[in-house]
């Protein structure tokens, strides 16, 4: 079967996947030959028979030849000569019939192997041609189908049902339902309301829709992973160089081992029986097949990667380099608290803030008005609205003159803003001040949250063998150590310019093989300068994409571990394959020398050999271990549902928080209204949502962690939160008896309100890192 050199893998995936002309009328003619030969045998015409076996031959030696010198030409070992000293050894010793044997192997074995490779590249030929062509355009009350080349940033397009969003842009209009597949590997539709952005390649499972473009073709999301594709392709994997390595000693030793055969055996018919079972297709076939059924693999999980070098790089690395920002965090700041003055409710003050952002820019502004109508508030229309760059806006909002974003020095503040002010301080937030007139009575604080599932991706890396993880950033010392101790990181290098971020790279790199994970332009020099490139391809920019070696199509950085154990498990199987395949044919080589195998026979089995080898490179195509176990669509859905509910629940947080605070500050009926109402929003929407967890989700999840005590911590906390919410209540109706809180329960009641708000957010982030990350 065999003497396949790899650099039939031409330089790009669609011609990778392509099986040239002429293995398949290569195998016709070398079947034809076999069977009328022996056909004119069992005739008794012995002649004849040998004379259509020598021609059999003969049509494969020229092929044969070829492929040697193309080996030669590429700057390789031409192992291919052995296939070639194999067939001419045959007509020598008027073998004909194992000289026919071993042309239908060789033909065989290449037009095996190109249906494995089509086999293996089947998700990467479809992402190839999954690739939009044509768009709609729509100018004024016109559209017009114009090639999607033409399309500039802009334009308004019509995406109808069915049809592949040609380029990057946003929803106009109403809500368009997408199919995300081809870019995430997962099957869930997804619903992008107006002004939400829609990412070329993805396609429209809901009714047409109109999507202003914001790019051209050539500059939008999947152009730029189509690029990537079609420079995949294993040729250049060092896997499949150690493969040749392997090929330059067992050349001279097939070699070395047929001359002896003849010398010792006196026999050339021993030598090409070696030659026969010599030939070194484990070499040639267990490689390529193992690297492009691995790319393969990776593709259908949402990773692209650029080649198998890349591929076999990666299940090699030791040591990773994060950016923080859209790569540990989610990228998007989310509202963490709201501080009122006494006198002032949170509530207020994230309606006065969010209606007098309505009209800003400003991501944050973006952020506080979202949290506000998640929240169920009703914002009112500013007027009067100004916004000056870097300090915020200015407005008039229910006949009040207020202002939304920085203040001054914070000397002279009241006591409950020094306190915001340090509290955003230790948790490395942003805040936003609500003035009225001048005067301050209200903060939000805003911070960029952990991904959900950067704490499992890291645990599965550390236990893949990866020995040092490291954050560069070019955030703040303070906030990113502070990412860094949640996640157990080995190291922090925060403040760096991309300069820095490429020197940390460069150092890193003399110690071992390095990943550089990042998604900001400002990210692309370092991705460009590791070992290894990942662009977290969902969000970010085109010149990560461009630079990197692997993009992440799906906004999940848990894709980057399924990579790695996909790269590892490819190696592993590849090297296998390789190795396994050659102790066969070394074993079978010893049987030849010593007479035991005649050609004919000899050349059936390594037809034999070369089909095991196979089949077993092929296993890289299923799945292997994942960082995530694998959930039925019900459980997500519950997951999904939950995780929504969590985002919702936040308020419950905050006010339980702020009843705290006002007992802390002045203890009067303002503070007993605020501990009322937290005790209200407990009652009403947090306990049932702790109660639905206990009863629907975690015995949904049980039977997928290992059963029912890998839920056992989180139920603890469920009776936790239950109890001290009765103490509360407790409280409550000893201070209605008593017409007011009295001294006594003061400090009883502060430290169940802080308490519960700890006890909440540790719950919460153990639920959402341990549960929620588990669904896509």
């Amino acid at each position: 079967m065999g003497h396949r050199t790899f650099t039939t893998l031409p330089r790009g995936v669609s011609a990778a996947i392509v099986s040239p002309r002429l293995e398949p009328v290569l195998l016709i003619v070398t079947a034809v030959a076999l069977t009328a030969g022996g056909s004119a045998w069992l005739l008794g015409a012995g002649r004849l028979a040998d004379l259509i076996w020598a021609l059999g031959t003969l049509s494969a030696v020229v092929p044969a030849v070829g492929w040697v010198i193309a080996a030669l030409r590429s700057g390789r070992a031409g192992v291919d000569l052995i296939a070639v000293l194999a067939l001419a050894g045959t007509l020598t010793v008027h073998e004909y019939l194992a000289g026919a044997l071993i042309a239908l192997m060789l033909a065989t074995g290449r037009t095996l192997e190109a249906a494995a490779r089509r086999r293996a590249s089947h998700d990467l030929r479809a992402l190839l041609e999954h690739a939009p062509r044509s768009a709609r355009r729509r100018t004024g009350a016109v559209v017009v189908t114009v090639p999607s080349a033409e399309v500039t940033a802009g334009d308004l397009l019509v995406v109808g049902p069915g049809e592949v969003v040609p380029v990057d842009g946003r929803v106009e209009g109403g809500t368009a339902v997408l199919d995300e597949s081809v870019l995430t590997g997962e099957s869930l539709q997804v619903e992008r309301p107006h002004g939400e952005p829609v990412r070329s390649g993805v396609i429209n499972a809901g009714g047409a829709f109109e999507l202003r473009a914001t790019a051209g073709e050539q500059d939008s999301t999947y152009a730029g992973i189509v690029r990537l594709a079609q420079r995949a392709g294993a040729e250049s994997a060092p896997v499949v160089r150690l493969a040749d390595r392997y090929a330059a000693w067992f050349l001279p030793l097939s070699l070395t081992m047929a001359g002896l055969a003849w010398l010792v055996g006196g026999s050339a018919v021993r030598a090409v029986a070696v030659l026969v079972v010599a030939t070194p297709c484990p070499l040639l076939l267990a490689t390529p097949v193992a690297v492009v059924s691995g790319l393969s693999r990776a593709s259908r999980l949402g990773v692209v990667i650029r080649d198998g070098g890349a591929l076999e790089n990666l299940g090699r690395a030791r040591t990773l380099l994060m950016d923080k920002t859209g790569t540990l965090t989610g990228g998007r700041p989310r509202v963490l608290d709201v501080i009122a003055a006494p006198d002032v409710t949170p509530e207020e003050v994230l309606r006065l803030a969010a209606s007098l952002d309505q009209f800003s820019p400003h991501i944050l502004a973006k952020t506080i008005v979202d949290t506000a109508r998640d929240r169920g508030l009703c914002l009112s229309v500013p007027s009067d609205v100004t916004e000056q760059a870097g300090r915020g806006a200015t407005g008039t909002v229910d006949g009040h003159r207020l202002s939304i974003g920085r203040i001054g020095s914070p000397q002279g503040l009241p006591g409950w803003a020094r306190a915001a002010d340090n509290r955003a301080l230790l948790d490395g937030a942003a805040v936003a001040w609500l003035t009225t007139d001048g005067n301050p009575v209200g903060a939000v604080l805003l911070r960029d949250p952990l991904r959900h599932d950067a704490p499992r991706t890291l645990r599965y890396l550390r236990a893949a063998g990866f020995e040092r993880l490291l954050m560069i950033t070019g955030d703040r010392a303070a906030p990113a150590r502070e990412v860094a101790a949640v996640l157990g990181l080995d190291g922090v290098h925060a403040e760096l310019s991309p300069a820095g971020k490429v020197a940390a790279v460069r150092a890193e790199r003399e110690r071992a093989v390095t990943v550089a994970v990042g998604d900001g332009v400002n990210d692309a020099p370092a991705l460009a300068a590791a070992d290894i490139g990942v662009a977290m391809g969902a969000r970010g920019s085109t010149a990560t994409s461009e630079v990197a070696d692997i993009i992440l199509t799906t906004d999940r950085v848990d894709r980057l571990a399924d990579a790695v154990a996909i790269a590892q498990r490819t190696r592993r199987i590849a090297v296998q394959s390789a190795l396994g395949g050659m102790l066969m044919s070394l074993a079978a080589m010893t049987v030849a020398a010593a007479g035991l195998l005649p050609p004919a026979a000899g050349a059936l089995l390594q037809e034999g050999i070369d089909v095991c080898v196979i089949l077993n490179a092929l296993r890289a195509l299923r799945s292997g271990p994942s960082a995530r176990p694998p959930l039925t669509p019900a459980v997500a859905s519950l997951i999904h549902r939950f995780a929504v509910e969590h985002d919702a629940l936040q308020e419950v947080l905050a006010s339980v928080r702020d009843a705290a605070d006002r007992l802390s500050g002045t203890p009067g009926p303002r503070a007993l209204d605020a501990v009322e109402q937290a005790y209200r929003l407990l009652t009403e929407r947090l306990l049932p949502h702790e109660q639905a967890e206990e009863h629907e989700l975690y015995p949904a999840l049980a039977p997928v962690l290992g059963g029912p005590e890998a839920t056992a911590t989180m139920s603890r906390a469920h009776t936790e939160i239950e109890r001290l919410s009765r103490r509360i209540a407790n409280h409550l109706r000893m201070a209605h008896a008593e017409g007011g809180l009295s001294a006594g329960q003061l400090e009883d009641l502060r430290s169940c309100l802080y308490g519960l708000n700890a006890v909440l957010r540790l719950h919460f982030a153990q639920e959402e890192e341990s549960y929620f990350s588990l669904a896509p």
